[in-house]
């Protein structure tokens, strides 16, 4: 395994994060495995040098939460794991619920800690801009939360540019906490992150470690536009129905399968792969049902496309409609 500092930080991570929201519970969603399930997937990245695991209150309602504390408290020391959730989607009914206030935010952050069964967590962030609360507030509180020793950095997740880089400037102007990595939408089927959002991160030292980096799946080469394909996730995922699907999206799938055939890989270790090439990304968040979609990703940390390739894979791409930020 590699490790790389996170961003400006001097906390070292893998170069691939494990993303846990497939872990927790079907009754959620029909694609996410139960705990039984889960543990192994855990262990196994622990075993590849894994160190950096992400996850959210919001996924399973909590239960993800849940199943990845009591996995990393068996299988490791606290000490050798980082350790990222996110709080901002609603975990209840009621109107303060949600959002990225001072008041949810410190319930939030009490929340995952105590699903987790940790004092802290490394990195908290904030799953979505939140155009309800002063951005000054929202900093306030995290770098309060920061202070009381809940966590030991903050980013964010998708966003604008503007909003990204108006939260650093607030941050530096009241002379509080930083936001230190960017979880931003970003594969070989979706690069608008490479307009402004991206130059701003390598700009400013913030890690980047992309969410979705096999388009849920869609980079594997087994989608259909007819009826999506075969799996569960692929019939059910109607988030995903929602990012890809375009004619120039499935050209990409293709030339990715095509390469990996050249190579005798499998097509996502050739999209993983091409991420990871790309200038200021720290930690592609991989997500893992099977036991071989972890050990390739693992194996794909190996491979180093050259520019022909690259080309080839980036010729066909047609701009999107911005997707992802809510």
């Amino acid at each position: 395994m590699q490790y790389v500092n996170l961003g400006s930080t001097g906390m070292k991570v893998s170069r691939l994060c494990l993303g846990t929201m497939t872990y927790g519970t079907s009754a959620w969603r029909g694609w996410v495995l139960n705990e039984a399930e889960s543990w192994p997937f855990i262990k196994r990245a622990l075993e590849h040098g894994i160190n950096f695991f992400d996850t959210a209150d919001m996924y399973s309602r909590g239960v993800s939460e849940e199943v990845v504390g009591r996995a990393l408290k068996e299988f490791a020391p606290r000490d050798q794991i980082v350790l990222a959730t996110k709080g901002f989607n609603p975990m209840g009914d009621g109107p303060n619920d949600r959002g990225n206030s001072r008041k949810h935010l410190f319930d939030a952050i009490d929340g995952s800690l105590r699903r987790l069964g940790v004092d802290y967590v490394d990195l908290y962030q904030i799953h979505r801009w939140d155009y309800t609360t002063p951005i000054e507030e929202t900093i306030e509180a995290l770098h309060d939360i920061v202070k009381s020793g809940k966590a030991r950095y903050i980013g964010a997740s998708s966003m604008f540019a503007w909003q990204f880089a108006k939260a650093l400037y607030k941050a530096d102007l009241r002379g509080v906490t930083r936001f230190v990595s960017m979880q931003n939408h970003y594969n070989l089927v979706y690069r608008e992150e490479e307009r402004e959002m991206m130059p701003l991160c390598r700009a400013e030292g913030i890690a980047l470690i992309p969410w979705s980096p096999l388009a849920r799946g869609f980079l594997a080469g087994n989608r259909r536009g007819a009826d999506h394909g075969e799996t569960t996730r692929a019939k059910t995922d109607d988030f995903a129905h929602k990012l890809y699907y375009t004619e120039a999206d499935f050209t990409i799938a293709e030339r990715t399968a095509e390469i990996a055939k050249r190579r005798g890989v499998a097509p996502t270790q050739v999209a993983l792969a091409w991420i990871l090439q790309q200038p200021g990304i720290t930690a592609p968040i991989i997500g893992a049902s099977k036991m071989a979609h972890l050990d390739q990703a693992v194996a794909a940390l190996e491979i180093t496309l050259d520019a022909d390739e690259c080309r080839f894979l980036e010729e066909p791409y047609q701009p999107h409609r911005v997707l992802g930020h809510t």
